[in-house]
């Protein structure tokens, strides 16, 4: 007889004692990622739970490559181009209850009452950490390839589904700000050090380790949740964030306005009621994904890269590498120049050379990219006109390019000849 509801991303099994393990395993897919439909299920298995009478849960993977890669990217640009799409009026409105599923269904499963367990044996990134994050017990196996991380400022975006409130509560701010601004990863002994994991274990012992702490009859409420929660570093969140930020603006100059964001998340949230606290990074979360740094960045450093790794594999077009070439050529970073245009180029922030390094004007990134924005300069003309003589040469290769080699050309604009990852690329992101 079938237990639970009805679902499709994952499968429910119980064991004789009377735990329930909810297994995610997507079918047709190597690796989970959050689609808009695990997200869904994530709900309703939460509500179910909640009015069972089971022991408890174990969270784990049926796949054997990685727990949770995190979010479905390919779908995150739909919503992204309905969103904008819609008056501006409404698109706040929009996105905040379009991505804040996530976060609703983890907080509906961390408070359903039932202990749970999270059985790590490889990687938990994003969403799929997030994921972790929302059980009451993480078990991690001792392996290279067992971390947890949120790299969703490395694609212009914060962790949005409680990852910003969850992991600082956990760990403490200073651990987590690498893990939330760079992409720091943590696994094997670290993880445990710092309470990231409860328990780290041999490979797979981590799904009986998991049991057994569920049927240890352990309290089923979250170190936030109980009456004697504390902030300790609540007084000093300020500074702490003050501090970040001003090292992070000087190494990104303004353009790239998610890790601001993040750390917005942080100082809001971090003294505010959970309930509270996820609905405000949420807002943020809401105005950032509207911005076109997301957009360009997912479309060039994740399904560019996807792109690019699989032409590669069945055979490049030797026009996507000519096009990146006829480009590069065009724009010049690397190419003899005036002060002034080598100025503009790192004020801008492409890669000149590790000699050349511009400092923070205290221009933010705002609706404007710091090229268009006023004032002007001698050296931001100087550029404006080399990236016109670049998109124009982009525009002779564009229609000798399909769409999945237009942004394999953008990835290799990005990684190999400088090009600011906030701009996105020439080919299929464009200035835009």
């Amino acid at each position: 007889m079938a237990i639970g509801p009805e679902l499709k991303q994952f499968r429910i099994e119980v064991s004789g004692n009377g735990v329930v393990h909810l297994v995610f395993d997507m079918p047709g897919r190597s690796m989970n990622v959050f689609s808009n439909a695990a997200i869904e299920e994530i709900g309703r298995f939460a509500d179910w739970l909640k009015a069972s009478d089971m022991a408890g849960v174990v969270i784990r993977s049926g796949k054997s490559s990685a727990f949770c890669a995190g979010a479905d990217l390919a779908e995150l640009e739909t919503a992204y181009d309905t969103i904008m799409a819609a008056p501006a009026v409404d698109r706040d409105r929009l996105a905040f209850e379009h991505f804040f599923r996530l976060s609703h269904g983890l907080r509906r499963l961390e408070t359903a009452g039932k202990p749970i367990a999270v059985a790590i044996a490889g990687l938990a990134l994003g969403g799929g950490c997030e994921f972790a994050l929302a059980a009451h017990h993480r078990v991690l196996a001792d392996h290279r390839q067992a971390t947890f991380g949120l790299p969703e400022s490395l694609v212009g975006l914060l962790p949005g589904g409680g990852g910003t409130q969850r992991l600082p509560r956990l760990i403490g701010i200073q651990a987590a700000l690498p893990v939330l601004l760079e992409g720091a990863r943590i696994g094997g002994q670290a993880a445990t050090t710092i309470g990231l994991a409860h328990e780290l274990v041999p490979p797979g012992e981590e799904i009986d380790a998991a049991e057994r702490w569920v049927l240890s009859r352990a309290q089923a409420v979250q170190p936030w949740d109980r009456p004697d929660w504390q902030a300790g570093e609540a007084p000093h969140v300020a500074a702490v964030v003050a501090e970040s930020r001003s090292k992070m603006l000087a190494e990104t100059l303004g353009h790239y306005p998610a890790p601001s964001a993040i750390l917005d998340c942080v100082e809001q949230g971090f003294s505010q009621d959970f309930d509270t606290a996820i609905r405000t990074e949420m807002q943020i979360f809401a105005k950032l994904i509207q911005r076109r740094e997301p957009r360009n960045m997912i479309r060039t450093l994740f399904l560019g890269r996807l792109d690019h790794e699989r032409l590669k594999r069945n055979g490049m077009n030797p026009k996507v590498t000519e096009a990146v070439g006829a480009v590069s050529n065009a724009l010049g970073v690397q190419s003899e120049r005036g002060k002034e245009l080598s100025d503009a180029f790192c004020r801008a922030g492409f890669r000149v050379d590790a000699a050349s390094r511009a400092e923070f004007d205290g221009h933010v990134a705002g609706a404007v990219y710091w090229i268009d924005d006023e004032p002007t300069s001698w050296g931001k003309e100087l550029l404006r006109a080399r990236l016109a003589n670049a998109d124009a040469a982009a525009a002779v290769w564009r229609s000798q390019l399909d769409e999945p080699e237009r942004r394999a050309a953008d990835y290799l604009l990005v990684t190999q000849a400088g090009f600011p990852a906030y701009l996105g690329g020439l080919f299929a992101a464009g200035l835009t």
